[in-house]
């Protein structure tokens, strides 16, 4: 099958290449997926598409025109596609439904860690060969109370890590999950979960009732100094809300692996350009902190689960295959 991947980087031809094989024809574009590239899809009735590609309905009338009749994702995360669009123009759309979940799982820990026991802060520090320890220190997780909202498999690997450090842990999710009970985990409302947690660490998709989740009333819940983690989607959390947070010193501290309005922002190098995005600056003002560019997914176990599973739905799609992969508008099912 003659397929286009858009949001190519380096790393995505490397591990691309090594999964297909020469099952297809990979055709490679830089640019991100949005209104003015889609006419390039002409001629290609696969592509494979990131988080940061436009994905609404102009993009996809425009992919229906040109032949396009699968979006090959190349991400857990659906929620960049206007789904009832897709249906529309025929197009099916099929996505990464598992890759490495100890990949956000560790990185959702790091970015805890780095908080609590300011890394950040400490390593500036000694590289200006200042070696005082004022401002730099935290607390024993052991012991401390930490809420996981969304218990699947993602969560359920947090909670594994953290209570082998002797974390207490509460959930919260729409179904209990057998697995994370076993390791002591209790069950609470999120305003609950909020109010009695030293950490809380998101780890649910981001859908309608997501959307916001996170807001100005449920900050103010959160106890001074707990800390706030998002390896998700961005959108779960009101940015402006956290901001006035964290200006008022409700929080500790924040760790943002994704951001609300990250599509303009995310991967690519802005480095000699200026961000017009007030609210992203100002998170950025904040000592206690830190925000990386949607990387926790980010590991060569992810990246070749995520190669092979895209080949292996682009084979599923050609040859008729039924699979779990693929993703359907809420309004068929």
């Amino acid at each position: 099958m003659k397929v286009l991947v858009t949001s190519t980087r380096p790393y995505d031809k490397t591990f691309l290449d090594c999964a297909n094989q020469n099952l297809h024809q990979i055709h490679y574009l830089e640019s991100v997926l949005d209104q003015n590239t889609a006419p390039l899809t002409s001629g290609f009735p696969a592509v494979s598409c990131f988080v940061n590609d436009v994905l609404n309905a102009s993009v996809l009338e425009i992919l229906k025109k040109s032949g396009t009749r699968l979006l090959a994702l190349r991400s857990t995360g659906f929620n960049h596609v206007d789904l009832d669009a897709a249906q529309k123009f025929g197009i099916t759309v099929m996505r990464v439904q598992d890759y490495s979940p100890y990949s956000v799982a560790e990185f959702s820990l790091g970015l805890m860690l780095a908080l609590n026991r300011h890394l950040h802060k400490a390593y500036n520090r000694v590289k200006e060969e200042n070696f005082l320890l004022d401002g730099l220190m935290g607390f024993d997780m052991h012991g401390k109370t930490v809420g996981i909202v969304g218990t699947g498999k993602i969560g359920l690997a947090l909670s594994r890590i953290l209570h082998g450090m002797g974390c207490s842990l509460l959930g919260h999710d729409l179904w209990e999950n057998p697995e994370c009970l076993s390791l002591g985990m209790e069950y609470v409302d999120l305003d609950t979960l909020l109010s009695k947690s030293a950490i809380t660490s998101l780890h649910v998709p981001l859908t309608p009732e997501t959307h916001h989740l996170i807001n100005a009333d449920r900050l103010q819940k959160m106890p001074d100094c707990a800390i706030l983690i998002n390896t998700s989607r961005g959108a779960l959390i009101d940015t402006k809300a956290l901001v006035e947070a964290l200006k008022t010193k409700r929080l500790g501290g924040a760790g943002l692996d994704v951001y609300e309005e990250e599509t303009a922002l995310y991967f690519r190098n802005l480095s000699d350009e200026i961000i017009t995005d007030d609210l992203f600056a100002r998170l950025l003002t904040f000592p206690n902190v830190i925000i990386t560019g949607h990387q926790a997914f980010f590991t060569r176990e992810a990246m070749k689960t995520i190669a092979e599973t895209t080949i292996q739905n682009l084979s599923d799609f050609e040859s008729g295959k039924p699979t779990k992969n693929i993703v359907r508008s809420s309004s068929s099912e």
